[in-house]
């Protein structure tokens, strides 16, 4: 049967990037998002972590705590966090064992091919270890929004909005100060005129 919001959620002992074995009954009294990817280093993939990764400080603030999951092994695991500057653990379920307790090991198809892969899904789990939203369409660029209800992307918006306002005052400035150069250019060139009449006559 699959897991539903409101089921306890699966512990689990894997080894994460540098081969530290994690608990998730460890990190009870944490919010936990627990997200399942198909591969390192791919598109969707990058895109999904690096979104996780530039909220990731809002995020703990808000009691989070992000571990990624895939069947890459540790040595590819290192490669994108080194590659990508992520800030959180990518854990190595090389043997299947979170897949299979969680679901996500599932039948694909691509170009008519069928195969067997991981399902691009995320458990929020609350405190206590019970799943609190199970996020099945997973909109890779605007991931740490889905979780966070929007919240995570408040910060960003308010920086954009302060670029324009610095760039329309610059331009302002240089449309005042033309117009005086041109006149103190334009008085001066009269008194030469006058004296280069007076001459031919």
């Amino acid at each position: 049967m699959a897991l539903q919001a409101g089921d306890k959620a699966p512990d689990f002992t894997v080894n994460d990037q540098d081969g530290n074995p994690v608990k998730l009954s460890d990190l009870k009294g944490k919010k936990v998002v627990l997200y399942f990817y198909p591969k390192d280093m791919t598109p969707g993939c990058t895109a999904e972590a690096c979104n996780l990764r530039d909220n990731y400080r809002f995020m703990q603030k808000q009691g989070y705590e992000v571990l990624g999951v895939s069947t890459d092994n540790e040595k590819s695991h290192r490669k994108f966090i080194e590659k990508e500057k992520l800030p959180f653990r990518l854990l190595a379920d090389t043997n299947k064992v979170m897949h299979d307790a969680y679901g996500t090991w599932v039948e694909k198809s691509m170009y008519g091919r069928k195969y067997m892969g991981t399902a691009r899904v995320t458990f929020v789990i609350d405190e206590n270890g019970v799943i609190e939203e199970i996020i099945g369409k997973v909109d890779t660029k605007n991931h740490a929004a889905q979780i966070l209800k929007n919240e995570a992307t408040a910060p960003v918006k308010a920086v954009v909005k302060e670029r324009p306002a610095k760039k329309t005052s610059a331009v302002k400035k240089v449309k005042k100060a033309a117009p005086k150069k041109v006149k103190k250019a334009s008085a001066k060139a009269k008194p030469a005129r006058k004296a280069a009449v007076k001459r031919k006559k």
